[in-house]
Parts: C-alpha cells; sequence; structure tokens
C-alpha cells in the first residue's frame, strides 16, 4: 500500500506529517510525504521558526512524484494542516491527479481548523475552503467536534445532533466520517467518544479520558484510520482500531508525563494494540 501524505512537518516533536507518517510505515505502508510548513516545533510553544510552503511549491513535488511513473500505484492521499487555501487548492490537484491515475485511490482529509476551547487556529480562508471545497473533494473525512459543527453549520451537544452533522457531511461528499475527541451529553465526564458513520449507520467506541494535553493525536488518528478503512472498507472496523491504537499511544504519553506524544516508544500500539473496545452500533 502507498499512501501520499501532504500536510504540515516539525522537526522536533511529533505534529502533522511527522505524527502521521510513521505510524502508518509500521503498519507495513510505503510513504510518500510532502510537507505544506517545515516548522521547528509545534505552535503550541508559543515560539517557532520554519516556513509556509506555496501552492506551486506542493505542486512541483507532486510532479516530480509523476515524472517517476508511480501515481498508479497509489492508493490514497491524505491531507491535514493546508497553511493556505492556495495550498488546498494543490491538494485538491494532487487528489485529481492521483485519482485518475488509480480511480480506487481513496482520499482521505482530516480538516484542520481549530478546537473545542482553542476556537479557529488556522489562517484566513482555511475553514471555508474545507468546507467548500475539500469536503466536497474527499471519501473520508476526521473532524473532532469543533471542526464537525463547523462544517455541517450545527451544534452537536448530544448523540443524535452529532449523527445528523455526521449525515450532513456525508450528504455533500465523503461517504465515510470519524469523528474524534467526542463529548456529547452522553458521554461520561470520565471517557472521551470516537463516532463513525457509514451508509446511514454509526458506531461509537469509548475509552477512558486522560490527564493530558499533547497535539498530534489527531493527525496520528486520520493516518490510522486510512489505512485501516483502505485495508478492510469497514468504518466500524477502522474505527475499533484507530481508537484501540490511539489510547496506547496517549496512554503511554500521558504515563511518561511527556509534553510530545510517544510516537516511537508506543510504536507497538499501531501493530498491538494494548488494550482494545467494544464498538457500538448507536
Amino acid at each position: 500500500m502507498n499512501v501520499l501524505s501532504i500536510q504540515s512537518h516539525v522537526a522536533y516533536g511529533h505534529v502533522g506529517n511527522a505524527s502521521a507518517v510513521f505510524p502508518m510505515q509500521r503498519l507495513g505502508v510505503e510513504v510518500w510525504p510532502i510537507h505544506t510548513v517545515q516548522f521547528s516545533n509545534h505552535t503550541g510553544y508559543g515560539a517557532w521558526r520554519g516556513r509556509v510552503f506555496d501552492g506551486s511549491a506542493i505542486a512541483d513535488l507532486v510532479e516530480g512524484i509523476a515524472e517517476r511513473g508511480v501515481l498508479p500505484a497509489c492508493d490514497g492521499v491524505l491531507s491535514g494542516y493546508m497553511g493556505s487555501a492556495e495550498i488546498g487548492e494543490a491538494i485538491l490537484g494532487a487528489v485529481a491527479r492521483v485519482r485518475a491515475a488509480n480511480p480506487d485511490a481513496l482520499y482521505c482529509c482530516d480538516p484542520v481548523i481549530g478546537d473545542v476551547g482553542r476556537g479557529v487556529f488556522v489562517r484566513p480562508g482555511v475553514p471555508e475552503f474545507m468546507r467548500d471545497r475539500a469536503l466536497l473533494a474527499a471519501d473520508l473525512v476526521t473532524p473532532n467536534l469543533f471542526e464537525l459543527e463547523f462544517l455541517a453549520g450545527q451544534a452537536c451537544a448530544t448523540l443524535a445532533q452529532a449523527k445528523r452533522a455526521v449525515a450532513e457531511l456525508q450528504a455533500r461528499g465523503p461517504g465515510v466520517v470519524l469523528v474524534t475527541s467526542l463529548h456529547t451529553a452522553e458521554t461520561p465526564s470520565d471517557a472521551v467518544d470516537l463516532l463513525a458513520g457509514e451508509a446511514g449507520q454509526f458506531w461509537r467506541v469509548r475509552t477512558p479520558r486522560l490527564s493530558l494535553d499533547i497535539n498530534g493525536a489527531g493527525d496520528a488518528s486520520a493516518a490510522l484510520f486510512l489505512v485501516h478503512y483502505a485495508r478492510t472498507r469497514s468504518a466500524a472496523q477502522a474505527l475499533g482500531s484507530t481508537a484501540a491504537s490511539v489510547y496506547g499511544l496517549l496512554r503511554r504519553t500521558a504515563e511518561a508525563g511527556s509534553r510530545e506524544i510517544l510516537t516511537v516508544a508506543a510504536q507497538e500500539e499501531f501493530v498491538a494494540p494494548s488494550r482494545v473496545f467494544p464498538i457500538e452500533a448507536v
């Protein structure tokens, strides 16, 4: 399996491609990473160095890969933090090129916009691009609760409302939706839900809430979900596998008291999760 992963990258720590590439490789996937930004570290530290690339730089790298004649072997495209709407257009151009070479290729869009408690943290124009352009082109999308509410244009205080929001997204493009970090009125205070929807059906996995505040878990979740879905073509199975691995990764990180997610140290969680959770039809 080959995946073209186009998103941000940091030299120190694990967010964007630095969080998504290795888990996919650990699962036996060849990953072709293209970075939309290259920073010294994630912006949560308050200070960083590096630069944001432009759309032409992304398109140039895709062209170089195409010149190797390998796009027909690309099974999926994964996108995350885009930096600008211009970069987003370059990513959709890459998706179109891959699909032209391999109509069975999947496009998984992690619509990085913001988060509950933080609000929008991307540049102006990016949220609207995610809603009006990327969402329509995607086969799979992996929003968190904040992003789900923005993309669907409705509040998701209850499970029923979250399911309606997922259905709204599906009606506009993606057949499969994974909602991460979901907390509704039905979610216990000591738990976190993940919700997946496909073909009119919904499944939930509930994991214990951990005491930590780190970056990069969503990037790893989208990558794992794309790989597991591509292999099983089952949103329910992909949900269960992703939830188990991400919980194990975060548990190890919390136990170590690390500010950075322990992508390398906890790598066995990607292939043999230490704990699995029930997949509930809801």
